[in-house]
């Protein structure tokens, strides 16, 4: 990076670290640090929603995975809006009107105060990963661009975003968010233009989707029934669907954003405009995969993209020819690239693709090099194609914007996951079972200290999860073992009204060691975890609350 890119990025930093401060008025008791005094408008409640969960994870790991697997990814999100209508009808006027601070808090109103303790435990450990794997993502793009170590980048990112968190609450969370959320926007439209920019003189962008379409990179359905495919339409609109009502209806990182709305009705138009807005971003995103994919196709690719990892087998034997066997496969591609963009027909079609397969043969045997040379049987490089490509080949100062955009992202998520997890914990275990009669002024240091604890146990987190694959999908992973169960206890809570608490204890137990069984034994994928999780629970919680006594609410 140069000067200019060096200066926006510094000057960003900067600037939302002093913002998030300057945002902490109003945050001397606890309904202030913790909910804003429930007065936020519905589009900045809106932005927080979309900010939080559009992490560093969606821009750097979403576009490695359309440049490897595609638009497939897309259809994730097909039950999102199903989802959101589901939420604003049920669960968010009834937390508005139980004028809780967390999810879990009426699970003791409605249950007792083990369940409330578990789920909230269940929370606690779920987003506590998740937000490991949030900070991993920047920390991705910063070992590539300064040769730092990747402890000291995760340092950096997650320690200064835990810093401003702890000073500002969640008002200052939510603002800051809004403002990321338009560099956000912004950093993207660029860089689709600046990507298409870059393609040869004599290929258009629409010869650049033929191109990826040839090659099946622009599928967005699935029709198959294959609970050990990853994306389908089936997993996309029923698994994701438990995963999205789980998350924004059981997660406090997402319950506290309409927590903090003015209103019912606005926290409902806050869900509304994530809802309709996510999948036409996360196409975007996806898109711009789809684009530097192609820009590839013309211009020889690292063969590694992970610098640090492809240099460790520069000095082997088998590298020299295999690098000359990768550029020139990529020679052969790229002329039936052109070929098949000047003359779309099955002939230059069939060449095509039979160049690419030869191309990727060649990728896929330096990346079991690189597993050989450094022992690492994990290695997958995915996380680093977008900042590969970015510092590589963007021009100076739409570098900086790009890198800042990133850590927008990552920023807007960790500060809200911070928060989150700081109300759950001073809430439900501090102000439970440790100082039910402290100040308000005390709740607001424990929510400080509980906010700092967490950002160093993400830290620790994220030291080990930049090599566990694509990162969008790793969020996902780590949820998927919770979330099935938790959503299952809240189904009880709401919509059982035979359920117990002893009912609703032992099934969240037994939804989560149902999850474990089917991950150990069934090669089912982790989008379907929702759905066992959830079924287990419910079924089990109501076969064993007929075996308790009734709540006081439903006796005759």
């Amino acid at each position: 990076m140069r000067q200019l890119d060096w200066a926006i990025v510094v000057t960003y930093l900067a600037y939302v670290i002093w913002d998030g401060i300057r945002l902490s008025k109003n945050t001397g008791d606890a309904e202030g640090f913790f909910l804003a005094n429930r007065s936020l408008p519905w589009w900045a409640v809106g932005l927080s929603v979309m900010a939080t969960q559009m992490s560093a994870i969606t821009l750097v790991g979403t576009t490695g995975q359309a440049y490897t697997d595609g638009m497939r990814f897309l259809q994730f999100y097909y039950g999102l809006p199903i989802a959101m209508i589901i939420l604003c009808v049920t669960v968010v006027p009834f937390f508005s009107r139980a004028r809780v601070f967390t999810a879990y808090e009426y699970l003791e109103k409605r249950f007792d105060a083990k369940t409330r303790s578990l789920t909230s435990f269940c929370f606690l450990m779920s987003r506590g990963l998740g937000v490991g794997v949030v900070i991993a993502a920047p920390s991705v793009v910063l070992s590539v661009l300064l040769g730092w170590s990747e402890l000291v980048t995760i340092l950096v990112i997650g320690m200064s975003t835990t810093f401003y968190t702890m000073i500002g609450g969640v008002q200052a969370v939510t603002w800051t968010d809004v403002k990321q959320m338009v560099l956000i926007f912004f950093g993207l439209f660029v860089c689709v233009l600046v990507i298409v920019s870059q393609f040869p003189e004599q290929i258009s962008i629409t010869d650049g989707l033929y191109l990826a379409g040839a090659l099946g990179k622009l599928e967005t359905l699935d029709t198959s029934f294959d609970l050990t495919e990853k994306y389908t339409i089936w997993s996309g609109v029923f698994a994701a669907l438990f995963l999205f009502l789980s998350y924004f209806g059981c997660d406090q990182s997402q319950v506290q954003r309409f927590l903090t709305a003015k209103s019912v009705d606005q926290g409902r138009t806050s869900l509304l405009m994530s809802a309709f807005l996510k999948i036409p971003m996360q196409f975007m995103i996806l898109l711009i995969g789809i684009l530097v994919f192609v820009f590839y196709q013309f211009v020889t690719p690292p063969m590694i993209f992970n610098p640090v990892e492809g240099q460790k087998i520069v000095a082997t034997q088998e590298y020299g020819q295999l690098s000359e066997n990768y550029n020139a496969a990529h020679a052969r591609r790229a002329d039936a690239a052109v070929a098949f963009a000047v003359d779309q027909n099955a002939a230059t079609r069939t060449e095509y693709q039979a160049a690419h397969k030869a191309f990727n043969e060649q990728r896929i045997r330096a990346t079991d090099l690189v597993k050989e040379t450094t022992g690492n049987r994990a290695f997958n490089d995915v996380n680093y194609v977008f900042p590969s490509f970015v510092v590589t080949y963007m021009p100076m100062g739409v570098i900086g914007l790009i890198i800042a955009a990133i850590f927008a992202a990552a920023m807007s998520s960790i500060s809200s996951e911070l928060n989150a997890l700081a109300t759950a914990t001073t809430i439900d275990f501090y102000r439970r079972y440790a100082r039910p009669n402290a100040s308000p002024g005390q709740f607001v240091r424990a929510g400080r200290i509980a906010t700092f604890c967490w950002g160093i146990f993400a830290c620790i987190v994220a030291t080990y999860a930049t090599n566990l694959g694509s990162l969008i999908e790793v969020v996902n992973r780590f949820g998927s073992y919770f979330y099935g169960s938790l959503l299952g206890v809240f189904v009880l809570a709401i919509g059982v009204r035979r359920a117990t608490g002893r009912g609703a204890f032992f099934g969240i137990m037994i939804g989560m060691g149902s999850v474990a069984l089917v991950n150990r034994y069934t090669n089912i994928e982790f989008l379907w975890f929702n759905v066992v999780g959830c079924l287990a629970t419910v079924a089990a919680g109501y076969l064993i609350s007929l075996t308790s006594q009734p709540p006081a609410a439903t006796l005759e």
